[in-house]
């Protein structure tokens, strides 16, 4: 993990990256919680599908696999989160240090560890998917419902969030305190960075 080798800035700036970290992941364990309840049901009303419809080639396998997409697509979003939010710091300092390419240097290796997460978690479920079932269609397309189901929820959701958050700060900012927009005497600002993260 290259990025996680970068100077993350002075103390203040890695006591407001903790923040935005302890946030974001209050976010993730909120939402998964409801997320997975969600995927659950689904899974069990495919694996039921047999019962009402003899000819559809849902089934119980065809769930587990459902229920593995919605697993690879948490882990990836969990990865990326993890990694996102401890490269907020080390990207300002990477500008302090190295000024438009040093920052560029340490945002783009944040990206990429998203990306090839991604990319790496999703191969790895598919071709768990594929050696267990002996690669049924159906079955497979099971595992990419359940990883886009839980990709979309995730995607709506942090857009919510992203939304609220940024609204109530510039409202209790801008409104009632008077102060700019992100200033870190406003506490909503935290707020307003994690919905960066999530969004």
């Amino acid at each position: 993990m290259d990025v996680l080798k970068k100077n993350p800035g002075n103390e203040r700036m890695v006591q407001i990256s903790k923040l935005v970290q302890q946030g974001a992941k209050a976010f993730l364990r909120r939402e998964y919680l409801y997320v997975s309840a969600f995927v659950f049901v689904i899974a069990a009303l495919i694996a039921a599908t047999p019962l009402f419809a003899p000819n559809v080639s849902l089934n119980w396998q065809t769930s587990v696999a459902f229920i593995l997409g919605g697993l690879a697509s948490a882990i990836a979003g969990y990865i990326g989160m993890s990694i996102a939010t401890r490269a907020n710091s080390r990207t300002t300092q990477g500008a302090v240090d190295g000024g438009l390419k040093g920052a560029l240097s340490v945002a783009v290796s944040g990206g990429s560890v998203m990306g090839m997460s991604v990319v790496g978690v999703s191969l790895l479920g598919l071709c768990i998917v594929y050696v267990m079932f002996n690669g049924v269609p159906e079955i497979v397309n099971g595992y990419a419902m359940g990883a886009s189901l839980v990709a979309l929820f995730a995607r709506s959701g942090g857009g919510i969030f992203t939304k609220g958050a940024d609204m109530g700060a510039d409202l209790v900012g801008k409104v009632e305190a008077g102060i700019p927009e992100d200033d870190p005497r406003n506490p909503a600002v935290i707020a307003d960075n994690v919905g960066d993260n999530v969004g």
